[in-house]
């Protein structure tokens, strides 16, 4: 284990962390908010230690998989604790435990949330709250990775941050695959901003938005979510949740007129297939309570991308659906959206080798001489990608029944309990029932709240960077 390395690396976000935290300090500012101090003395405070910690540069600066995947987890863990200081000294959440839960909802885009009262928060506050999901959406240590101790290995960060099965270069140096990233994610945020402001939202709110669209967050600077604003913004908030939630080498390739290649990736056409097909049956569902066709399909269009792409925006309480629609939104939050998008979920690139996989073995059991191999995209899947994929379902499973038990102690009815840890361990946030897109957490206990903020960081991190995290015989020394 090179713990050189781990520490010098956790420094560095330290210090970037310090750096983040100057924007909302400047919000603060401009809205003359006495509370937007809190930032700067946290960010001094994430200063002197990251300072500290990479005063001693590490002679080795090699890093394998291992110290990959424990950067990341640690440095997740990390954010999420040093990012609760300014709600938690504000004394704008009364409880650690509760600001730790809403940093670490923003940091992983999930965006459920324990405040009752969202409105009565100050905008330095809520810029950061929203900020959050913008800096976890596409990765924070993919956004330094320019810099990170050694170039080389920085390919095991971007595998164990990037959501998805796998993560390929999409140029030769990891370097310039981040950076084409981030500036593919920066134009498509800022697109979206200046689209917002010219549909008559404030420039505050289109900001915080396009954060939570960006990063498929869903913090909302209003109790009512997104209801309250036009048709128009809804609607370009519906289709940037979908875009967010394609795969961005789609982008990448587009960008560089690669147009065949970028046509042929089969993920982006079961991704629209599913939601297409999810909106059309939410609409035929739901059209004789909702009155209109217009109105069913705006909803139905809106929550069906909020929910797959893991964004968790709402116009309407979808708690007063009847069970189909219901059951069609809780299906899309197993199923989630693209790898190698900013979305959450099981990623429809997993779902195709599962049902590729199914259909193999019934044609083997038909044809035991037949062999054949899952493809995608037209290409032979590894069998170390399908072995992952098929030791991710075992793991996610195993960690969802072990919360929903101990979350189950608190009480609460069945659905809510099911489908908080659905929505918080698929980085989505709104369930069903008590959890709903107009309810929230703060009525679970203490050790619940700490159960979803492992749940929300494992999400996010595709499970096994955290489990190797907890796992003793990882720090060990041989």
């Amino acid at each position: 284990m090179n713990y050189s390395v781990i520490f010098y690396v956790i420094g560095l976000l330290l210090q970037f962390t310090a750096g983040f935290m100057m924007i909302p300090e400047l919000v603060g500012n401009i809205y003359h908010e006495k509370n937007a101090a809190y930032f700067l003395v946290v960010a001094a405070a994430s200063l002197l230690i990251g300072t500290l910690l990479r005063l001693k540069k590490p002679k080795d600066k090699k890093m394998h998989a291992k110290e990959g995947m424990i950067i990341v987890a640690l440095g997740w863990l990390v954010l999420s604790l040093v990012g609760a200081f300014p709600f938690f000294l504000s004394g704008e959440i009364k409880s650690y435990t509760d600001a730790v839960f809403e940093t670490a909802s923003g940091f992983t885009t999930t965006g459920a949330s324990i405040l009752k009262n969202v409105e009565a928060m100050s905008h330095c506050m809520l810029f950061w709250r929203s900020f959050t999901h913008w800096l976890g959406g596409m990765g924070v240590l993919v956004f330094i990775l320019a810099i990170t101790p050694s170039g080389a290995d920085s390919m095991y960060l971007m595998k164990a941050e990037s959501p998805g099965p796998s993560v390929d270069k999409l140029v030769p140096r990891v370097r310039t695959t981040a950076f084409y990233l981030y500036a593919i994610y920066f134009a498509m945020t800022a697109v979206e901003v200046i689209i917002l402001i010219c549909g008559s939202m404030s420039v505050f709110d289109a900001f915080c938005i396009s954060f939570g669209t960006a990063g498929t967050g869903g913090f909302s600077t209003r109790a009512s979510g997104i209801a309250d604003y036009n048709v128009f913004c809804q609607t370009v908030i519906t289709v940037f949740m979908m875009l967010f939630g394609m795969n961005f080498k789609l982008y990448f390739l587009l960008v560089c007129r690669k147009f065949k290649d970028a046509f042929k990736i089969e993920e982006i056409r079961w991704y629209l297939g599913i939601y297409f097909g999810a909106v059309a049956i939410i609409v035929l569902s739901i059209i004789n309570d909702v009155g209109s066709f217009g109105k069913s399909l705006s909803h139905a269009s809106f929550q069906a991308a909020s929910i797959m792409t893991t964004t968790g925006f709402a116009t309407t309480d979808f708690n007063l659906w009847g069970t189909l629609p219901q059951a069609i939104l809780v299906m899309l939050m197993f199923i989630g959206a693209c790898a190698g998008s900013t979305g959450g979920g099981f990623k429809v690139s997993r779902i195709m080798i599962y049902f590729k996989e199914v259909k193999n073995e019934v044609s083997y059991l038909i044809h035991p001489r037949s062999v054949k191999r899952v493809t995608m995209d037209g290409k032979a899947v590894p069998d170390t990608t399908l072995r992952t994929a098929n030791a991710f379902i075992a793991a996610y499973f195993l960690i969802f029944a072990t919360s929903f038990l101990i979350v189950c102690v608190d009480g609460f009815d069945f659905t809510s309990s099911f489908t908080s840890i659905a929505a918080t361990i698929n980085n989505i946030g709104p369930g069903l029932g008590t959890v709903g897109p107009y309810g929230g957490y703060s009525a679970f206990s203490i050790p619940s709240k700490w159960v979803f903020v492992f749940d929300m960081i494992a999400g996010r991190l595709e499970i096994f960077p955290m489990l190797i995290l907890f796992t003793p015989s990882t720090w060990r020394r041989k």
